[in-house]
């Protein structure tokens, strides 16, 4: 993986390993998309930034995506790789605003999901992220009883408009048949991918050091090649 300067990939995952996984995610957008002020990025949709951090990481570790999930009826693990050609296509603009039941709505950001974290009840973080998604020039306030009314249907427009959001798949368990959904969260997967690497590149630091007496300033201005090959005489 060489897309991420080392150095900048270890001050992002230290600075997200104890962070929320929505924080975590505006980190990885920010990665992806250097060019944009981060706080700027917290307001964009939530299908833009997963997007953006997908292509970042086909960037860093390829296409495919080795998944697993177990079956709820017979219990068979199903181990594959997706495709992102398997997933819709991906935004490339902002979703327009959408109505139903007279008001206006759009779709959910970043900024959007942590104001919802106030809460520990799922109805009432539902409602307050469609009050977040009202449009002010759209129509009434909305009551907190009406808007509870709304959140299947607000919820099915949003995952039309804007499916990067929220992707799910299903797979056929080879098995029993039973056809299994799961959500894909980008950013979660993503991170869980550089925590690996940024663990892996930690040791290689620790036996760098530890045999020349190097910094890691000095270990991590090597490239990948030339560091490799310190490694390999110090365990021939």
């Amino acid at each position: 993986m060489s897309i991420i300067d080392p150095a900048r990939l270890l001050a992002v995952w230290e600075t997200g390993a104890r962070r929320h996984p929505i924080d975590r995610a505006l980190l990885l957008f920010a990665l992806a998309r250097p060019e944009a002020a981060p706080d700027a990025l917290a307001d964009e949709p939530l299908g833009m930034r997963n997007a953006a951090i997908m292509r970042l990481r086909q960037q860093c570790f390829g296409d495919a995506l080795p998944a697993w999930l177990d079956c709820p009826e017979c219990g068979e693990r199903m181990e594959f790789e997706l495709d992102p050609a398997m997933l819709p296509p991906a935004p490339t603009t902002r979703p327009a605003p959408f109505d139903v039941a007279g008001l206006r709505f759009r779709v959910p950001s970043s900024r959007d999901l942590l104001g919802t974290l106030h809460t520990s009840d799922p109805e009432q973080a539902a409602i307050a992220l469609l009050r977040a998604c009202l449009d002010p020039d759209g129509g009434a306030e909305g009551e907190a009883t009406e808007l509870a009314a709304l959140i299947d249907p607000v919820g099915d427009a949003m995952d039309a408009i804007d499916p990067w959001a929220d992707l799910s798949l299903t797979m056929p368990c080879p098995a029993c048949g039973t056809g299994v959904t799961a959500s894909l969260d980008v950013a979660a997967y993503f991170w869980d991918e550089l925590d690996r690497h940024a663990g892996r590149l930690l040791d290689d630091i620790h036996r760098l050091a530890s045999a020349y007496g190097w910094s890691e300033a000095a270990i991590l201005d090597l490239s990948h090649t030339r560091r490799a090959a310190y490694l390999a005489r110090i365990n021939p």
